[in-house]
């Protein structure tokens, strides 16, 4: 099998014209006595630093809900939480408080401007979940595809959430979605732009960051993607972080694809695979330590 996984694949990823096609219809057909959102809520300056907070209809659970903060895919140049809110209503439902989250896009900026954004959402999220009803020591970044690269950025390399005076020791975990792990040489033009080919800086790929003391981690993918390559990506990152000793647990799905994945998360979707039930049941086991625990480990 050839293992190398083009990034020039991801002009097609999702919240492109297939899945910003059909959002419409699997956001209009989601229920609405699930949750209740907050839209448009800033945590930065720039116009793009807003997330929409999804919170389960119901009081809290004792200590909070677990708090997922999601990026959507698009190569870095497309995508809209307003896409996402079948996403949100689906964890949700689950009993998870969704922040559904934009980050600034190519051409606004570049490698790293996308990791600032999501460090800064998930700083926010750890400052504000008690005030929205989550449980601070329960705070999980996730994302698909190109979002799926931004969470594993967050939550395995400490510079990111260092920034907002967090670190990753501060997450109960981290869920990737057919995400792109170790994607180097770049080969599509666009992708190229993001990541400032030919001269592209060290330190971008989310593997070289894997360690005994990351945050535990869920990696999901399609069986059949023939966008970002399961083996190269997904299956390898598990491997990595297994041989290093953090804690992982790796999921294949068949009957979806790249695009199906995520959709099926959705409520008219849901027949298609079990994402939503193992996804959301991740974050709603008890870790076996709590992040301040860990951080407390990894001090000594």
């Amino acid at each position: 099998m050839n293992r190398r996984f083009h990034l020039g694949r991801l002009a097609t990823l999702l919240t492109l014209p297939a899945l910003s096609a059909c959002s419409s219809g699997l956001n209009a057909l989601k229920p609405s006595s699930t949750y209740v959102a907050t839209v448009g809520v800033s945590y930065g300056p720039d116009p793009r630093h807003k997330l929409d907070v999804y919170r389960p209809s119901g009081k809290p659970p004792r200590g909070g809900w677990p708090v997922a903060v999601f990026f959507y895919g698009g190569s870095w140049h497309w995508g809209s939480r307003t896409e996402y809110t079948f996403a949100g209503e689906a964890l949700a439902s689950r009993g998870v408080l969704a922040l559904i989250a934009d980050y600034r896009l190519y051409p606004e900026v570049r490698y790293p401007g996308f990791l600032d954004d999501s460090a800064r959402a998930t700083g926010y999220a750890l400052r504000e979940a008690s005030k929205l009803g989550g449980n601070p020591q329960r705070v999980y970044v996730m994302g698909h595809s190109a979002g799926a690269y931004n969470a594993a950025m967050v939550a395995l390399d400490e510079r990111w959430l260092k920034a907002q005076g967090q670190s990753p020791a501060s997450l109960a975990g981290w869920i990737g979605l057919a995400g792109p792990y170790e994607f180097l040489p770049i080969s599509n033009p666009q992708a190229q732009v993001v990541f400032h080919h030919p001269d592209v800086p060290p330190g971008t790929q989310p593997i070289d960051y894997v360690k005994r003391d990351a945050p535990r981690a869920f990696l999901g993918a399609a069986r059949s993607d023939h966008l970002v390559n399961p083996v190269r990506n997904t299956e390898q990152m598990a491997e990595r972080l297994k041989s290093a000793g953090a804690p992982v647990e790796l999921k294949l799905y068949d009957g979806v694809d790249h695009v199906t994945l995520v959709a099926s998360m959705a409520w008219s979707l849901r027949w298609m695979s079990s994402v939503l039930d193992d996804v959301s049941g991740f974050m709603l086991a008890e870790p076996a330590t709590t992040p301040t625990t860990a951080a407390k480990s990894a001090a000594q």
